[in-house]
């Protein structure tokens, strides 16, 4: 079977997205992200978000599944982010 468009798409979608995996796991696992910026978590799920747009409106299904995950991860560890820094400053 010959490599496709498609399959590199696919190719690179695993690794770009699994790349956020550590860095949910670490945020979790030390219950914090200080040197963590918000302002470019925002801008970068902002970007992401118009990634996922631009899949969607080419239908393109490696751009979609890859930027719909990498999203919901780049919200997770803002979300940790800020919900654990939340939690320090009420202690």
């Amino acid at each position: 079977m010959p490599l496709t468009a498609e399959h590199l798409g696919f190719a690179a979608a695993v690794c770009t997205t699994g790349a956020f995996i550590p860095q949910v796991l670490m945020v979790w696992r030390q219950r914090g992200a200080p040197g963590l910026s918000v302002g470019m978590y925002a801008i970068f799920m902002f970007g992401v978000g118009l990634w996922l747009a631009y899949g969607i409106a080419i239908n393109s299904v490696p751009v979609v599944v890859a930027n719909s995950i990498t999203l919901m991860l780049a919200a997770g560890v803002l979300g940790m982010k800020l919900y654990f820094e939340k939690s320090r400053t009420t202690r």
